[in-house]
């Protein structure tokens, strides 16, 4: 792969749109496991169990997202590795991260009692809801080294730009995971505990074939040789690693705060509220996993430029997946402001529940166009490795937006969407204030 990227407008924007198309629906098909979730275990009509399916995912969410920096931090290493032309480099960067995930699964699996009882309680789940979600949770936890592993496996295929790899292994794997779905709970009658052997299964499956794909790529062949290698464990390398990682792991760790906030303040106006905030929540996860596919972009090419040091590319190419970002923002809040309420109903057959995500299904329209700088610069802070800077800005977000839920408390669930919308305003802001002095430094670095 050249160390150099494309110089033209047109060029670059087809490079942008290589990565970010597929990863686009790489993303789409990955909200699908939690749209396909809350769509079939809605068909039962039965708010406590979409509550309870809710509620135990959105656990298991805060749980493992925070891990997430696996893909984040292996993309951004493999990424420069490739501007710099270096094998070996993305070679090591797969085999630390394989490790790293490893380590990690292996200890939630040693602190799965704790974390189950404590998880739920965070939620203020109570009676049958609680019950519910427990059994869900119990059954998913055990695919969670899956789930870590796929991180690492994901973000090197992607900081290779095997994007379309990527995909293909995605939407085989929600294939499969909505027919387990569709089956167990509405063939086998299984309820939450059917949606729950679904997810378990596809994660594994993906894993399966995740491998095999990895495998194949040239770096991956020095991987297992630099695992033997005891250069590969140097103190110094290590400690870039998790200095990287741990800034990643808090930043991701504040986010999902703000994921928990939401979903208790909605659990504490009744079962009803939690299960129409559910259905928002996948509308809004479905615009970001869309305009995320930009992010996607921006690790890379950011990354590469770095590796590279072209600070021209580098400049170029942010305001351009900027502009590519906000016009799928404007596209998205346009079909949910045609169709938002339709595909909202649709995730329900409770009159209840969709009478209530009717009244407020107007802040999906508006959270698109709110987030889409934050995602965009995010791609980019990680690429460049800034993340020290995602940690501070992120901080400063969610003391904005723990101020704005007391500020917005006596309009209602209105009030939280207001508060969580606003929360991603001043996340893009921050970002946005610090950008050019970190670019300026690391670039003069060079």
């Amino acid at each position: 792969m050249s160390a150099e990227g494309p110089s033209s407008t047109a060029a670059l924007s087809r490079a942008i749109l290589a990565i970010a198309l597929p990863s686009m629906l790489t993303n789409v098909a990955t909200a699908l496991f939690g749209m396909a979730d809350t769509w079939v275990i809605g068909r039962l009509g039965d708010p406590v169990a979409q509550g309870a399916v809710e509620v135990g995912s959105k656990l298991l969410m805060a749980l493992l997202i925070v891990f997430n920096f696996l893909r984040s931090s292996t993309v951004a290493l493999t990424a420069q590795a490739a501007g710099r032309e270096d094998e070996a480099g993305q070679a090591a960067a797969l085999t630390r991260g394989l490790a790293v995930a490893l380590l990690v699964g292996i200890l939630l699996l040693a602190a799965q009692p704790l974390v189950i009882r404590f998880g739920l309680s965070l939620f203020d789940a109570k009676g049958a809801l609680a019950d519910q979600a427990h059994g869900y949770v119990a059954i998913r936890y055990w695919g969670g080294l899956a789930w870590l592993l796929n991180a690492v496996l994901v973000g090197w295929l992607i900081g290779r730009r095997r994007v379309r790899a990527v995909l293909a292994v995605e939407v085989g794997s929600n294939l499969f995971h909505i027919a387990l779905d569709a089956t167990l709970v509405l063939g086998f009658g299984l309820g939450v505990a059917g949606v729950a052997v679904a997810t378990l299964s596809s994660e594994t499956a993906k894993l399966a074939a995740l491998v095999v794909i990895a495998a194949r790529e040239r770096p991956a062949r020095l991987a297992l040789a630099l695992a033997r290698d005891r250069a590969t464990w140097k103190a110094s390398e290590l400690g870039a690693l998790f200095a990287l990682n741990r800034d990643l792991f808090l930043r991701t760790l504040l986010l999902m705060g703000s994921t928990v906030l939401l979903t208790r303040a909605g659990a504490q106006q009744g079962a009803t509220v939690l299960a129409a905030n559910a259905i928002l929540y996948q509308l809004f996860m479905l615009s970001a996993l869309i305009i995320d596919g930009f992010e996607s972009s921006a690790q890379v090419l950011s990354g590469e430029a770095l590796g590279a040091r072209n600070r021209p590319r580098f400049d170029h190419q942010a305001r351009l997946i900027m502009a590519w970002a906000v016009a799928s923002a404007v596209g998205v809040a346009l079909v949910y402001l045609t169709a938002g309420g339709i595909i909202a109903r649709s995730f329900t057959t409770s009159a209840e529940v969709a009478a209530t995500v009717t009244a407020y299904v107007g802040w999906a329209v508006a959270l698109p166009l709110a987030g889409v700088a934050s995602f965009v610069f995010d791609g980019v802070f990680i690429g460049a490795s800034w993340t020290r800077a995602m940690l501070v800005s992120m901080a400063a977000a969610l003391a904005v937006f723990v101020a704005l839920l007391f500020a917005t408390a006596p309009l209602g669930n209105h009030g939280l969407w207001l508060a969580f919308t606003l929360f991603f305003v001043a996340r893009g802001a921050g970002q946005a204030l610090m950008l050019p002095g970190l670019a300026r430094r690391s670039f003069a670095a060079a």
